[in-house]
């Protein structure tokens, strides 16, 4: 065991990806209690920090999705509260829940991303730009799940496809439709793992692709060249330290016909059902279930590290006063 202090596993929140991430929650928790762990179960609601506290919680598991669970919200509480937890930290998981700061920091690090723009609510009916062609991608900025995200074929489609991702944030974002292959690739402790290629229906990974069973045929490991894979796999690795990541993540891909790797996005917070993607690629590299739950939890474990040593640190410097 790595560590014998009571896990609170939180999960379940308000979010629209609630569902899933009870689901997350619920099969982390099993894991952690098969191990041997002192873990609890948490569904987060706006008495969290009092819960926490009631239930003598040491350590957290985050395993919620979407805003408030992955976009450093309920990290920034625990930081203050001075409880540990899984993953990335405040400013790694604010960054990359929101798609246009993401696409821009990796624009900035020459790291290859589709052409896109944000539209917000008043500009939801102005033409596209020149340069821009059809078809394109329209999707909220601050959302998981490929909730609200369509594939938008032809002008008169426009429209439709704004208002539905405007039904998930004041602003959304327009990229260009990178035709292709889907694949993805975890990043666990710095180590990325075997790239994994989803075959969705009609080539859209939407929701019902993404969450109804035998809907997508899933690859692992992806059946792609070893400098392929080697590429994904850097690649996944930089954008994972750029945004200064910790933790599990999972960076997802668009592999154009002629080979060309573009990031779509980073998710802080993978799914962490039995069949999602993360486990899939730590089952290739031979991580069992039980132990991806364990290399998650050892982020925490280090940020519980760090704490104790700030604490002792300023017990020192109050004796010197």
């Amino acid at each position: 065991m790595l560590t014998t202090k009571r896990i609170a596993v939180l999960m379940g929140g308000p979010s629209a990806e609630r569902e899933i991430s009870l689901r997350t929650g619920r099969a982390v928790l099993a894991a952690l209690l098969r191990k041997g762990y002192d873990a609890i179960p948490l569904d987060m609601d706006r008495s969290v920090g009092m819960r926490l506290r009631d239930l003598h919680a040491q350590m957290v598991f985050i395993a919620l999705h979407g805003p408030g669970g992955e976009d450093g919200t309920i990290q920034g509480m625990l930081e203050i509260l001075g409880l540990p937890y899984t993953g990335s930290g405040v400013q790694a998981c604010a960054m990359a829940m929101d798609k246009a700061v993401t696409k821009a920091l990796l624009e900035y690090h020459d790291i290859p991303v589709p052409k896109g723009l944000v539209r917000t609510r008043l500009e939801r009916k102005a033409p596209l730009p020149r340069g821009f062609g059809f078809p394109v991608v329209i999707k909220p900025l601050n959302q998981g799940s490929t909730l609200g995200i369509s594939i938008v074929r032809q002008s008169r489609e426009l429209g439709a496809g704004m208002e539905l991702a405007f039904k998930y944030g004041p602003s959304v974002l327009v990229e260009e439709y990178i035709k292709g292959r889907e694949l993805t690739v975890g990043v666990v402790n710095d180590r990325p793992l075997p790239a994994v290629e989803i075959q969705a229906p009609n080539g859209f990974y939407d929701y019902a692709a993404k969450y109804t069973a035998g809907a997508s045929v899933y690859l692992a490991p992806a059946p792609i060249s070893h400098s392929t894979a080697k590429l994904l796999q850097s690649l996944a690795l930089e954008v994972h330290r750029r945004l200064g990541c910790r933790g599990a993540t999972r960076v997802d891909f668009r592999l154009d016909p002629r080979g060309r790797p573009f990031v779509l996005e980073i998710n802080t917070v993978p799914g962490m059902t039995q069949t999602s993607l993360l486990p899939m690629a730590a089952k290739v590299a031979r991580l069992s279930y039980e132990g991806l739950v364990e290399a998650i939890l050892q982020s925490a474990i280090d940020r519980a590290a760090v704490l104790e040593k700030e604490k002792k640190q300023v017990s020192r410097e109050q004796k010197k006063k």
